[in-house]
């Protein structure tokens, strides 16, 4: 996971190509993952949690958070990706955008009390 992170910092195409799994190498877009590569500041990557993936396995997952800049926006771009070993090599077979929830705090009417704890009614005190 870090070799692919660090090929898409250094521009490294062919070994983004060559580290995919052959079952799903075919439907790798080339252009895309060569323009996303070279249209990013990379700012850094943080393991979340790997599964398997040891030196007895054949199989791993590991969830990440790639950050980034592209197009004048910061991005944190989070994933589960699936690995495969294939004769002592790790392949990347296919991964899965994993989204945070949206935490949905209940909002404060204007006649309710403010929930600073002042006793006043919400408008009154911080909802001017």
């Amino acid at each position: 996971m870090r070799s692919r992170y660090t090929a898409y910092v250094r521009g490294a195409i062919d070994y983004l190509i060559e580290t995919h799994d052959a079952s799903t190498r075919g439907e790798v877009d080339r252009a895309g993952i060569a323009s996303w590569s070279r249209q990013t500041e990379w700012r850094g990557l943080e393991i979340l949690e790997t599964v398997r993936g040891g030196a007895e396995d054949e199989d791993g997952i590991v969830e990440f958070v790639a950050r980034g800049r592209s197009g004048g926006k910061s991005f944190d771009h989070r994933e589960r990706s699936e690995f495969r070993r294939r004769d002592g090599r790790w392949f990347y077979v296919a991964g899965t955008p994993v989204r945070e929830p949206t935490r949905v705090s209940p909002r404060v009417g204007r006649n309710d009390p403010c929930p600073c704890g002042s006793g006043m009614k919400y408008k009154r005190c911080h909802g001017r």
